[in-house]
């Protein structure tokens, strides 16, 4: 018999994936990897390999390094405009590649205070940039450089287009991995931070997107067990799928667990790509992989 790679929990997620696909290991030789992102235009997957200050990039033809030295970059994303926006953990600050390869910075303090180590980012279709600044790469010089936390707290942040920074949320212990629904109506947030002695287990919460760019609500959508819900997409009818201690979990947009896909390595993020959007790319610790899906990524502008 062979070995699949999906645990079922509900059978509406055999509807959402391929039986007979299986999981391949595109790549391995990381530390940590994070942060991945699909390019349409190159038909590529830019990631992060965190400790070792590099970004790489994936093709069907192989995978180098796309960047390095890369400030041990963390998140990326795509704007509408196809520019990428990356959150670096060394020198504490989002910033945009410009279709030149420029990089423009676009903010690395909040009210004259240094941001910790900005970590993952979304891009509205307003083109409004939310991001999280948890501590996790001033903790150790494992990730960047060990520091004393300047802004004293881990909260989530928006710029907006016109580069003003708004501090929209500040009751999270480590806010992490972020994204939208497919209408934009709700941002899925993750607490990273969370443990028996602050509140629970890691989980996601669930806020409503309001008019202003305000944000309201904040119930927690899912935990998933074992904890390690870090990064997450949203497919096209809104499920999540977020990393998870035994590989990555899929849960419906009421927070109903589906089942997973079982990984042999920890998974720090997903990414949706591939010329269909249907194949989901995974950063486990050391190794890339990926498996095709029944389901699309969330149409929004790529």
């Amino acid at each position: 018999m062979s070995y699949s790679p999906y645990v079922v929990v509900d059978s509406a997620f055999s509807s959402l994936v391929v039986g007979s696909a299986r999981l391949e290991q595109l790549w391995t030789g990381g530390r940590w990897l994070e942060g991945p992102v699909w390019w349409p235009a190159a038909q590529m997957l830019v990631f992060s390999d965190i400790p070792n200050n590099r970004m790489m990039r994936w093709t069907e033809g192989g995978t180098s390094v796309f960047r390095a030295p890369a400030s041990n970059s963390n998140g990326n994303t795509l704007d509408p405009q196809g520019r990428m926006v990356t959150c670096e953990h060394q020198t504490r600050r989002v910033t945009r590649t410009e279709h030149d390869g420029t990089i423009t910075v676009l903010a690395d303090r909040f009210d004259g205070s240094r941001f910790n180590s900005p970590n993952d980012v979304v891009v509205s279709r307003s083109e409004d940039i939310w991001f999280t600044d948890p501590d996790y790469g001033i903790r150790s010089d494992y990730e960047g450089d060990r520091s004393e936390s300047e802004i004293g707290s881990c909260d989530l942040y928006r710029i907006s287009p016109d580069g003003t920074v708004v501090r929209v949320r500040d009751d999270f212990v480590k806010p992490n991995g972020l994204a939208f629904s497919p209408d934009e109506s709700v941002l899925y947030v993750s607490d990273t931070g969370r443990s028996t002695d602050a509140g629970g287990p890691p989980h996601i919460r669930k806020f409503a997107v309001e008019g202003d760019g305000s944000l309201t609500g904040g119930e927690e959508f899912a935990a998933p067990d074992p904890p390690a819900s870090d990064g997450f997409r949203v497919d096209e009818s809104g499920n999540v799928w977020t990393s998870a201690g035994d590989g990555v979990h899929c849960f419906d947009p009421e927070g109903r667990l589906l089942g997973s896909i079982r990984v042999p390595e920890r998974v720090a993020n997903v990414e949706f790509g591939g010329p269909k959007r249907n194949r989901l790319f995974i950063c486990a610790t050391t190794s890339l992989y990926s498996i095709y899906l029944a389901v699309r990524a969330a149409d929004r502008w790529t």
